[in-house]
């Protein structure tokens, strides 16, 4: 069942690129990050057989249970919400964390990388739709960080991370989507190493690649629903 459902990711995402209209900064080429949130540590070398070699998980403590149990295979990615108290496990546990919403957990991750000796990378997490309930930067709020990044030496900006609303209105996805591609080009315009734009999950992968992400977040899509008695995470 995994193997069928990764071809019908893949297939989809491969139909998402052919119907760009455009060259995109970006490139052609997208990286898949299976989401096993809520789902067994035991999915994660599954998945890895199979190819898909970044994992992402929304709960510090859920990837270190994980970890404790199979270890570090792959490329971890953190796309929760990370509270500044958790920044020291984050930066141990991650190799990318995609959700950098605000400058006070910036300066924690910068704090607690450089008593590791360590250069994490991160995306900035915009919050485009600008929806009350998630975090993330305002577009403002945004701007004004840029400035600030070059003291953050222990701090490698990556690129950009987008959540667009949930919603059946695709018109409003592409909108989101589409802003966050063009932060994505300014970003770039502006700094080095800016590779990655992270954006579309399991209902809105496709139009997500089709407005130029090259990280997609996917998980019910290749697992199925999430277990939620797995309350002890």
């Amino acid at each position: 069942m995994l193997a069928e459902n990764l071809k019908n990711v893949s297939d989809t995402i491969q139909a998402a690129l052919a119907k760009r209209t455009e060259k995109k900064e970006t490139g052609d080429t997208v990286c898949l990050v299976a989401v096993t949130k809520n789902h067994p540590a035991t999915v994660i070398p599954e998945i890895q057989s199979l190819g898909v070699g970044n994992v992402g998980e929304n709960r510090v403590q859920e990837a270190r249970e994980k970890q404790e149990q199979i270890g570090h295979p792959g490329k971890w990615h953190l796309i929760g919400h990370l509270q500044t108290n958790k920044a020291k496990q984050a930066v141990e546990l991650f190799d990318l964390i995609e959700s950098a919403d605000s400058e006070h957990l910036l300066r924690a991750l910068e704090k607690e990388s450089a008593k590791l000796n360590k250069v994490t990378d991160v995306l900035l997490q915009i919050n485009v739709a600008r929806e009350p309930q998630k975090t993330g930067f305002l577009p403002e709020e945004y701007e004004a960080v840029l400035e600030k990044l070059d003291g953050l030496s222990h701090i490698r900006v990556r690129g950009v991370m987008v959540i667009a609303p949930n919603t059946p209105d695709e018109a409003l996805i592409h909108e989101v989507f589409r802003k966050g591609y063009e932060y994505f080009c300014g970003l770039k315009k502006l700094r080095k190493n800016i590779d990655y734009l992270s954006m579309g999950m399991s209902g809105d992968y496709a139009i997500a690649v089709e407005e130029g992400a090259n990280i997609v977040r996917v998980g019910t899509a290749l697992f199925g629903p999430r277990d939620y008695s797995n309350r002890g995470y």
